[in-house]
């Protein structure tokens, strides 16, 4: 029984000693809750949350509508010969630029040639036969005002006449055929543009029809899209009145600008499977910058707003009333502001409404701010406002920077409360105390060792 009771009292003293000598553990973690009396989730107290900022300016925003695009050439002619025979040489390199008329192949002219000047005989006879016969009906006419000849040998004499002229005009059209034909042998550019793979080698017989080669004009060019129905009155309305809406091509990352050009025509009907219209824009193309059949990014410019408040699109919040964003106070807090949007353009957008030129909004590090929430808005290297999120959090030289923040007796505290005395220097660091006779310092698990200065995570930042 005196063993069992030693025991006890021996169990006793240690949880009283315990109980004492052990560390209180903090609730909220080093940064504190979000809705919490401390840390930057909070609005009592701690450490500002540091964001990301931009301001509201008054500017010009454009309307612009965006589609997908193809590049469509104006003139894309196959030339095929026209006639039969050998192919003797090719007069183009492939690839090369070729104006209207120049010559690209040549086919083997001696049969057409020959057909020519057969031809050309037979107009000869006959116009001989026609002078012969013209001079024996003036004869006749003669003969007949003296009456010595009948009626019906001038009238068959001149019959006669009239049958050869007929020759002639078949026989001058049997020269012509022949004189194109003997052309089609030289075959010739029909449109200036770009010239591709040869098709066909010298040497080859071709017939009529077959394909010599593929000439694609490059400037000016074309570009297919299309436009929703419902941006159609807006886009009729700018053609009717005679302006010129822009339309500029880029890549398909959209980041290079390709060409800029204007808005051709209209297709005459809605798609009704797509709610579309097909729409043509045209491009000089002077450098060449696009090429037929390329997939583009089309911006068509259907109005310029003027004097409009604009943010950065990366400042928008959605919440249970809508669009909102976080304002910049003067006292380096955050007021919750809903706003209603207007136009979008890339990373800028219209606001109608909520927001002045002038006030500064939160552009990065918003999903860990609330109403009233601190904030701070760290510095560039040449003294303006950073975007982007930085630390801000004191490093562990600046820890003793104070001089008078350290005295003999405990500190009890933690991140949450993030007090810091403007006066004295003087840190509140948490449960861990400062042990003045021995210069230790004693941050629990969850706190940084302030002669490596790293911050342990794995305990979440809890002391004990």
């Amino acid at each position: 029984m005196l063993l069992i009771a030693a025991v006890a009292a021996l169990i006793a003293w240690g949880g009283w000693y315990l109980a004492q000598h052990s560390t209180p553990v903090q609730t909220g973690g080093r940064f504190g809750g979000r809705g919490g009396a401390a840390g930057p989730g909070g609005r009592a107290g701690g450490l500002p949350t540091p964001v990301g900022a931009g301001t509201a300016v008054a500017g010009d925003i454009h309307v612009v509508l965006n589609a997908l695009g193809t590049v469509t050439p104006q003139r894309d002619v196959t030339v095929t010969a026209q006639v039969s025979g050998q192919l003797l040489d090719v007069a183009y390199k492939e690839g090369q630029m070729v104006a209207k008329g120049d010559v690209l192949a040549q086919i083997d002219p001696r049969t057409y040639q020959a057909a020519l000047g057969q031809a050309q005989g037979s107009l000869a006879r006959d116009q001989a036969l026609l002078t012969n016969a013209k001079i024996d009906l003036a004869r006749y006419q003669t003969l007949f005002k003296e009456d010595s000849i009948a009626k019906q040998q001038l009238d068959a004499q001149a019959s006669l006449v009239r049958q050869y002229e007929g020759t002639i005009q078949a026989d001058q059209g049997t020269v012509d055929s022949a004189k194109v034909n003997l052309a089609y042998t030289r075959i010739l550019a029909p449109v200036g543009g770009r010239v591709g793979l040869r098709q066909v080698d010298p040497g080859n017989n071709v017939a009529s029809g077959s394909s010599i080669v593929v000439i694609t004009r490059l400037a000016p060019i074309d570009v297919l899209f299309t436009i929703p129905e419902d941006n159609l009155p807006g886009v009729q309305k700018k053609l009717h009145s005679d302006e010129t809406l822009t339309v500029e091509a880029w890549d398909r990352s959209g980041k290079s600008k390709l060409a800029g050009g204007e808005l051709a025509s209209l297709d005459n009907q809605i798609d009704t499977s797509t709610g579309t219209v097909k729409a043509k824009a045209e491009f000089g193309n002077d450098d060449q910058a696009l090429f037929p059949n390329q997939f583009v990014n089309i911006k068509l410019l259907l109005d310029t707003l003027h004097g409009v408040t604009i943010i950065p699109t990366s400042a928008l919040q959605r919440g249970s009333n809508g669009l909102f964003v976080y304002v910049i106070n003067d006292d380096h807090t955050v007021s919750v502001r809903v706003i209603k949007t207007g136009t979008t353009e890339g990373e800028r957008v219209q606001v109608t409404d909520g927001i002045k030129p002038g006030e500064m909004v939160v552009t990065d590090g918003g999903d860990r701010l609330r109403e009233g929430s601190a904030v701070t808005l760290p510095k560039t290297s040449s003294g303006g406002v950073a975007s982007s999120l930085v630390d801000t959090l004191p490093s562990p030289a600046s820890d003793d920077a104070s001089g008078s923040g350290h005295h003999g007796h405990h500190r009890h505290g933690g991140w949450g409360s993030g007090a810091h005395d403007g006066s004295s220097g003087q840190h509140d660091w948490g449960s861990g105390p400062h042990d003045g006779s021995s210069g230790a310092h004693h941050w629990g698990s969850g706190a940084r060792d302030r002669a490596s200065g790293a911050s342990p995570a794995s305990s979440g930042g809890d002391g004990g």
